[in-house]
């Protein structure tokens, strides 16, 4: 089931850790950036044209707010807040002074004065809020997973294309210098040949069970569940903590799958496209009445490229996880040569770049190289350059008014969480799978095929929205 890594590869990783490691952005590159962002300056448009954005904020909770509050403040006017918990809501409306509370997001939609939305919801509503907003005549900024089915992203691909709606995926690593310094190096042959890269993530929620409670006087427990399955309420449903189950969402494998699968893609130019085999594995098994949700997960990916690509979310302790005995040898021996937190309590969160001639390594924060010049030499004026953007919440602003495509559009956002999915169905299925990226369907099977989309729950649908 799990192929062995090559004993060359694993020697060229061990060889790899004794270079010096630039863990800062070049001087070439900054100096790039900061002729750009003059160049942007000069062709900005008048002050009168620079108002804010009215906008609505669908799902109050933290994610949701900390964009318009923090990383859009500068670009965006909150006119209305939604939620169906209104504590959150009240907290929101407190923050953004004026705007007008709903626990109904249709209803938001009615407004005429609001340009577009930001989704903050759980990941089972991302589909309908988007659609709808769409078809209402809104942009949106989704945020990431941009869906919790694979089917769901094609019907918000479609919608888009219908609409000629603008939406923002927020997967804003891709706003990122470092992230795109990466991608660009990658893209440019700076590794060389490119043969496997490695995403590590957090490990997810493994706690239960819980004791069923009386749903909060707030709450609208019936259309915060929407589309999902009934169940009783349980405090560790909602808020951060529906991540770990699985009728909302996927746990770490799109929470921050989402995010680090899309600079793979990106890197390698397939964010239009997809793996063409995936042979997961779950590690820890969901808990009765408890998350449900794959706590830990070790997934390989292939693609058209011949590219391999290891993704894992696997907990290090002392002294070593029972799980790693799940593992493959050659994976045991690789991981060991892998960067480690400085506590030594798990891997880095990270994406590495593995090639003929060295590794890239990037995460938030910091860019690392097995030697200082796969960095510090510049690229030429020839190199491919990839879509430029420093403020994801400013360029979805951009793109509304200039109704140019944005950095991380639907098509990209759906080929991002789709990755994830993938590795989720494998790992729940507990075998290979073989993908057509291209009919976006598994070859010759059909159960995991039937996985690429959920029954909605009554009245819920894409129709009914």
């Amino acid at each position: 089931m799990f192929k062995p890594a090559s004993s060359t590869r694993r020697r060229f990783i061990q060889s790899a850790a004794a270079f010096a490691a630039a863990s800062q952005l070049p001087d070439w590159f900054l100096h790039r950036e900061a002729s750009m962002a003059a160049e942007v300056d000069k062709s900005a448009p008048a002050p009168t044209t620079q108002a804010k954005l009215p906008v609505a904020l669908i799902g109050c909770g933290g994610r949701g707010t900390f964009v318009c509050e923090k990383e859009g403040a500068k670009h965006l006017q909150v006119v209305a807040v939604c939620d169906v918990d209104q504590k959150n809501a009240a907290n929101a409306a407190g923050i953004f002074k004026g705007a007008e509370v709903y626990t109904d997001f249709r209803k938001v939609m009615e407004r005429k004065d609001i340009k577009a939305v930001i989704n903050g919801t759980p990941d089972h509503w991302h589909t309908l809020v988007n659609i709808h907003a769409l078809r209402q005549g809104k942009d949106v900024y989704g945020e990431k997973p941009l869906t919790l089915t694979i089917e769901e992203g094609q019907k918000v691909v479609q919608v888009v294309k219908e609409t000629k709606g603008i939406l923002q995926t927020g997967s804003q690593q891709r706003s990122d210098k470092n992230f795109r310094l990466a991608c660009e190096l990658v893209r440019n042959g700076r590794v060389g040949k490119l043969s496997h890269v490695t995403t590590i993530v957090p490990t997810g929620g493994h706690a239960g069970p819980f004791t069923t409670k009386q749903v909060p006087e707030g709450l609208d427990w019936e259309m915060w569940q929407g589309q999902a399955p009934r169940r009783e309420f349980l405090n560790e449903r909602i808020h951060g903590l529906f991540r770990w189950w699985w009728e909302y969402s996927e746990g770490t494998i799109t929470d921050w799958g989402a995010h680090h699968h899309d600079i793979v893609l990106w890197a390698m130019g397939l964010d239009r496209s997809g793996p063409i085999s995936i042979d997961g594995r779950g590690i820890g098994e969901p808990i009765k009445d408890g998350f449900s949700t794959f706590p830990s997960f070790y997934i390989e990916y292939l693609y058209p490229n011949g590219v391999t690509h290891t993704s894992f979310a696997i907990p290090q302790t002392t002294p070593p996880f029972a799980t790693e005995a799940l593992l493959p040898d050659s994976e045991r021996e690789r991981l060991k040569t892998l960067p480690k937190n400085k506590n030594d309590k798990g891997w880095r969160n990270c994406v590495r770049f593995e090639g003929s001639d060295g590794w890239i390594e990037v995460a938030r924060g910091r860019i690392e190289a097995s030697h200082p010049a796969l960095l510090s030499d510049p690229l030429p004026e020839t190199a491919t350059r990839l879509y430029h953007s420093d403020d994801h919440v400013g360029n979805f602003v951009h793109c509304v008014k200039t109704r140019e495509e944005p950095i991380c559009p639907a098509e990209i956002g759906h080929r991002s969480a789709s990755h994830c999915h993938l590795g989720a169905i494998s790992c729940r299925l507990d075998r290979k799978l073989f993908w057509d990226p291209t009919k976006e369907e598994f070859t010759a099977d059909e159960q995991a095929n039937a996985m690429r989309s959920r029954p909605m729950h009554e009245p819920w649908g894409y129709d009914k929205v």
